[in-house]
Parts: structure tokens; sequence; C-alpha cells
């Protein structure tokens, strides 16, 4: 397979956009944005052996994922997604469907989320299957939702189950986009962020930029299937603080708005999604109240890469 080849490839399945002014082909894309808004950027590199096992999930769902991981960043924005560019470095031994396959998967999920697939790079080596790809939106309403605006007080909110992604959640979740924007439209989110690294681990990171502590209920945190039946000694409970990679969200809201949100959330029931109320920022401290009512620490349980040996 020849890198010039397999752009030609490209070039016939990426769909033609009025947004895109350049598209492949060039040595950059220029794609149009509102003038009067800042551009959101996020990027994501997914490792083989790491992030997926190519031979279990197989090309088409790691780069499902790729694209997923990124739009889900722009959702803890209550961004839009407008474009992305993907890098790609493939194994030398992999035939080029594989390199298709990736495509398809992005171009799947960026379709359904009206995002332009517009360019990148494609390189050949002797290791595993890399994958980067940036993902470009602008904001929606009322700016950016970012992770430090959240007050002693405040309620906090996940919008779905947690601790799947041992059962293979982590390839097939939809990210947050839509409910993100309809939330953001129409209620004052506060401070908010993607659950991709952990429940415990990404409160910890919200309430670190916030200048606030937090206080879970247990009993309030929603479990996925795959966490009511742990395959390891760990509880359920630790499964869904500390596991990662659910995608959810989770942000604050003042009590006022926490309790319109839980009174009128069928709004989000045609996405799937469900709001769960599972406890408050406050002044200082990380807790969780356990079943029993003991207090507890609450550790930064979750993903974390490591470096430097």
């Amino acid at each position: 397979m020849a890198e010039l080849a397999f752009i030609d490839w490209l070039r016939q399945h990426v769909r033609i956009d009025p947004r895109v002014v350049v598209g492949m082909g060039d040595d950059a894309a220029a794609v149009k944005f509102r003038s009067d808004q800042p551009v959101l950027i996020t990027t994501d590199m997914l490792l083989e052996g790491s992030c997926f096992i190519l031979a279990e999930a197989g090309p088409r769902l790691v780069g499902r994922k790729a694209m997923a991981v990124n739009l889900s960043d722009v959702a803890a924005m209550a961004g839009k997604p407008v474009a992305a560019v993907v890098s790609v470095g493939l194994p030398r031994s992999a035939p080029q469907a594989v390199a298709e396959e990736l495509f398809l998967g992005m171009q799947e999920l960026a379709r359904a989320f009206d995002t332009l697939i517009v360019g990148g790079d494609t390189n050949s080596w002797d290791g595993p299957l890399v994958i980067n790809v940036t993902l470009l939106g602008e904001p929606t309403g009322a700016g950016p939702v970012c992770r430090h605006g959240a007050e002693p007080g405040d309620w906090l909110f996940v919008t779905g189950p947690l601790g799947g992604s041992l059962a293979g959640h982590h390839l097939t979740f939809t990210p947050r986009v839509r409910e993100a924007m309809l939330l953001h439209e129409h209620y004052r989110l506060k401070a908010m962020i993607d659950l991709s690294d952990g429940l415990g681990l990404d409160l910890h990171r919200l309430c670190q930029e916030s200048a606030c502590g937090a206080r879970l209920r247990a009993a309030a945190i929603p479990l996925a299937e795959a966490a009511r039946t742990p395959p390891d000694a760990r509880s359920s409970l630790e499964h869904a603080l500390g596991d990662g990679e659910d995608f959810e969200l989770l942000f604050a809201a003042a009590p006022g708005t926490g309790k319109q949100l839980l009174a009128e959330q069928p709004l989000l029931k045609p996405f799937g999604a469900t709001l769960h109320h599972i406890g408050e920022c406050q002044a200082q401290g990380m807790e969780i109240v356990g079943a029993d009512g003991t207090i507890l620490p609450l550790k930064p349980s979750g993903y974390e890469h490591a470096f430097g040996g």
C-alpha cells in the first residue's frame, strides 16, 4: 500500500462541504468558522496495547473510538464539533483494509455529529498502530463550559451509568455532544468535565480547577450493568469510581438549577441520557458517604499515564 494511493482513496470518500475552503491535497486545510467566536481545539492519541487491542476490537471500532473521545472533549465544553484532522502510524504489515476500516469507523461517527474529516497524515513503521485525532469546534450559547466555575453548595450530576468500560463500552459509547448543547441552551452549567479517566480522578480535576471540594453519596452513583457483577475482587463502587473511559459528563449546577434539571430531565430522554444527582461541592475536602452513612476520603482513583519508569 502506497501513501499516495491511500490518500486518493480517502479523497474519494470524504464529502464535499461549503465550510471546507481547502480540503485534502494541500499542506493545510482551510475551514470556515464564524469570525466572532473562538475555536475549540482538542486532540487525543490512542495507542495499541494501551487504549485498544486491535485484534480484539477490529479497526472500525478503533477508528470510531478515536473520533468519539475527541467528540466527548468538545461535549465537555458544551461545544459544537466542526472539523477533524487525523494522523495514523500504521504497522508496515497492516493491509490496506486496516487503514480503510479505521477511516470508515471515524467517518461514521463524524457524520452523525456533522463533523468534517478534512486531512491529516499517514505514516508506516515497525511498531503497533497509533492514531491521533485533532478536533476543532465552536462554542455555543453562553460560551465554553470550563472546569473552573463550580462553587461550594453546587449540585454534582452525571449523565449516565459508570463502570462499563471493561465490558467494551469504551469502544461503543456515544459522545454526549447533543445532550451538552441542549443542557447549555436551557440551563446554566457552572463547570463540566467528561469522565475519561474515572469519576474519582476527574472529579478531583474539576474541583482543583474550581478551588473547592466535593462530597459524593455512594448510593447515588449510577452503576453500569458490567459494574454490578465485577470480574475481580474490587467492589462495584470501586469500578464506577476508578475504571475510567465511561465518557459520561460530570457537571456542577446551582441548587435551584439542579431542582429544575431533575424535574425536567425528560428533555434528555430522546438521547438515552439520564441525569443523576450524585453529590455536592463543598469548601474543601474530597469525601464520599457510604451506604451506612460513614464518611470516607474520596481518593483520586482512575487511570493516569506514568512517565519516567
